[in-house]
């Protein structure tokens, strides 16, 4: 059995300290990424072939595609840094077009503005949108006619919202808005954690509208805020853990995959990581994984940790992507730059959302005959439709995209690609559990943990993740770090 330990107790004077990052999705990566650049010796293992995680490109109809997330939040810096720190500056873009749909109340209705996550601040604009009956607008104006809504420590977003303004507005606007983000149900969702901006105008503002309102104003006031909201990368955000890889690479990491971790012990100098048949001895071990394989390493070690992410639920999703003729196609696909369309739970419809690829993004559209778009089907609780082979989720997703927009075109080519268990749940009292979790885990030396189940799903948020863990691990073990 071999070992492998450059650094730690017993390695030379000035060797580097040696950690493992278990999980070779983006925060893995950018785990690893942040040690490296600390001077520590990183080795990276990943239990699948491949690296990425939900970040996956590919290729339909000999066109590039990303078969998972496919932009980043432009107003937080940490992924669009990472991306300029791995040589893919110039390949960041913004949307192409961020004009968005509604499939909602029988017709496609523009998404209206003047919002905060679907919470409305302007009713002008979501009276012109034609989303909410007037019964549901006249409900929002009505608000300070309710009384004070408990909030507490914490409070789901569709609840808090639905005592505010009427439930219209958290079946139509709130929940496939956040919806789209989680995959989850808004009235479950923790607004503290997923919404903590609104959390914040609910507990001291008396009128939640008057709360929105002032968020609108202060956001208008940041030097970002003329910016686009969201960043894709030419060629798909497929690209960015590929080439995080590639650097950690350049700077010395081991990268193996395949190799799932099967246990990880506490030892006198520090950790002892058991991948496959080799015994890999370590000063720290970062866990970047879904919370079950995540509890399965830490039983031994952090029983109380592992009960808490055993506790942690995941919704699963198919993502149906399909190129089509541009000649077949209705104009209102192809023509007016929409991005696509969301589609509120509540109607009862298959598919969750779909996205114009080809008009959102301009490497996307380039092609003059063929065209991309993608659709989305299932989210936690409503995971039925997910039974279905990859044949009847095309065949679902067109009937869908017929009544909503006209098509009647059949693909020239089209893939399914299923996220079972793909995006952790943000319950009321995430936060908490979080706090618990991190807690557990800091009473060891050497040992933390990151991901899209602490801190937000986004990219942003997992790389902001994996920078924190880093640091602790970085700190930890003794290793002088640079300012960052």
């Amino acid at each position: 059995m071999r070992t492998d330990r450059p650094g730690g107790p017993g390695a030379p004077a000035g060797s580097p300290g040696h950690v493992v990052v278990v999980g070779g999705g983006i925060a893995g990566l950018a785990a690893a990424h942040r040690l490296l650049a600390d001077g520590v010796r990183v080795t990276l293992l990943e239990a699948g072939p491949r690296l990425g995680g939900k970040l996956r490109s590919g290729e339909l109809a000999g066109l590039p595609v990303d078969l998972g997330a496919e932009s980043v939040l432009a107003r937080r810096p940490e992924a669009l840094e990472l991306a300029r720190a791995v040589g893919l500056g110039e390949a960041l873009q913004a949307p192409a077009t961020a004009t968005a749909y509604l499939w909602t109340r029988g017709e496609l209705r523009p998404m209206p503005r003047g919002h905060v996550m679907g919470v409305p601040g302007d009713l002008g604009p979501l009276a012109a949108s034609g989303v909410l009956s007037p019964e549901g607008l006249a409900r929002i104006g009505a608000e300070h006619e309710q009384p004070p809504t408990e909030i507490g420590e914490d409070v789901a977003v569709g609840a808090y919202v639905a005592a505010r303004l009427g439930r219209e507005v958290v079946d139509r606007l709130v929940e496939p808005l956040l919806g789209g983000v989680y995959a989850g149900d808004a009235y479950r969702i923790s607004m503290r954690a997923a919404v903590p901006q609104l959390f914040e105008a609910a507990r001291t503002h008396a009128l939640l509208g008057d709360g929105v309102r002032e968020l609108q104003r202060r956001a208008a006031q940041q030097p970002q805020a003329a910016g686009p909201v969201f960043a894709g990368i030419d060629g798909g955000i497929g690209r960015l853990p590929l080439a995080v890889a590639d650097a950690c690479r350049a700077a010395g990491a081991r990268i193996l995959l395949d190799t799932p971790v099967s246990e990880l012990t506490r030892t006198p100098g520090g950790w002892r990581v058991l991948a496959g048949t080799e015994a890999i001895e370590a000063d720290g071990v970062i866990l970047a994984t879904p919370a079950g394989a995540a509890a399965r390493l830490l039983d031994g070690n952090v029983p109380a940790a592992a009960a808490e992410l055993r506790s942690v639920e995941y919704a699963s999703m198919a993502l149906v992507t399909m190129a089509f003729r541009r000649s077949e196609l209705p104009a209102s696909v192809t023509g007016g730059g929409a991005s696509g369309f969301l589609v509120p739970p509540v109607d009862g419809r298959t598919i969750k959302a779909s996205t114009f690829s080809s008009n959102k993004w301009a490497w996307a559209g380039t092609d003059p005959e063929l065209f991309l778009l993608r659709t989305s089907v299932g989210r936690h609780g409503d995971e039925a439709d997910l039974a279905r082979d990859d044949a009847d989720l095309v065949g679902v997703s067109l009937a869908d995209l017929g009544a909503a927009v006209g098509l009647a075109a059949r693909p020239v080519a089209s893939t399914v690609t299923r996220w079972d268990g793909g995006l952790p749940q943000y319950p009321v009292g995430h936060l908490a559990r979080v706090a618990r979790i991190r807690g557990a885990v800091a009473a060891l030396p050497g040992l933390a943990v990151c991901g899209a189940l602490y801190d937000g799903v986004g990219i942003a948020a997992c790389v902001a993740s994996a920078h924190r863990a880093a640091d602790a691990v970085t700190t930890a073990i003794g290793t002088p770090g640079t300012d960052h």
